[in-house]
């Protein structure tokens, strides 16, 4: 990793903040998309301890704001002219349905829209650093979501947690569609589950589903045990050339059958343009 340029959401807390330190102490330069200007100082200060000398750097963004990643995107791609990995890592649950200034589910926006805003506008420098990779961070949250394309924004009986997985089914279902369209570019494309982690995640909720999550952090992994399959997939010279693929404890494993669906992630992709247009 020495000399590449990893850009990372999600980088300032949890599993993202771990692999953005230990691929920076493999010698990596980190660039941040964070939202907390505190943890991101923190986060900062942290990588220029671990490589001093290295320009690790960060920019900021609402990452439920299409105009916003749109804009950030930008800011790194003139910055940045070439990229070796981007990490799509952050993500949320929100107990309650929120809608967006794009007019979006909030949780449909963070954790799929941005993923696919950011590549989008970072493609060219990914192209350029070829062999260079794509990593998104999903889940096995997915298991038991199907995607409805007549009801992506949950209008209809919002559930905190369904509408997680199926968030998580279209971080799935885009990475193999973009893998698909990256064929030859030398740019790779795979997923992961990072399994469940003891992090900030669905904290300041309520409900019964709150208790529910504190319950099972009693039992969840440490952060960098989770963080363990994103640094697999930044830096394992193994996976040269692998892509389109979901990995779990550094293993690929295979999503469910909706999450293989290639009909279904060509479908998301045109519905995602088409919320992209109307922004």
């Amino acid at each position: 990793m020495k000399g590449k340029v990893v850009v990372i959401t999600g980088g300032t807390s949890g599993i993202g903040q771990v692999a953005a330190e230990k691929l920076a102490g493999m010698g990596a330069r980190i660039v941040l998309v964070a939202r907390d200007k505190s943890r991101a100082a923190t986060t900062i200060a942290r990588l220029r301890q671990i490589s001093p000398g290295t320009n690790h750097t960060v920019y900021f963004a609402d990452l439920s704001s299409i105009n916003a990643v749109r804009r950030v995107g930008l800011e790194i791609a003139a910055a940045e002219p070439r990229i070796d990995v981007l990490i799509n890592n952050a993500g949320a649950m929100f107990y309650d349905r929120q809608v967006t200034v794009d007019g979006l589910e909030r949780t449909f926006a963070t954790n799929h829209m941005a993923y696919f805003v950011l590549t989008g506008a970072l493609r060219p420098q990914l192209t350029a650093a070829a062999p260079a990779r794509v990593i998104n961070t999903a889940s096995d949250a997915h298991r038991r979501a199907k995607l409805d394309f007549e009801d992506l924004q949950c209008e209809r009986n919002y559930r905190a947690f369904t509408a997680y997985g199926r968030s998580k089914l279209s971080n799935i279902l885009f990475t193999r569609e973009l893998a698909r369209k990256l064929a030859g570019t030398g740019v790779t494309a795979n997923s992961l589950h990072p399994g469940v982690v003891n992090t900030r995640f669905a904290d300041g909720g309520h409900g019964a589903l709150y208790h529910v999550f504190r319950v099972v952090k009693n039992f969840a992994l440490t952060p960098e045990k989770g963080a363990e399959t994103i640094i697999y997939l930044a830096s394992s010279p193994e996976l040269a050339g692998v892509t389109g693929e979901y990995f779990k404890k550094c293993v690929r494993a295979a999503p469910t059958k909706e999450g293989q669906d290639d009909d279904a992630a060509g479908k998301l992709w045109s519905a995602t343009e088409r919320l992209i247009n109307k922004a």
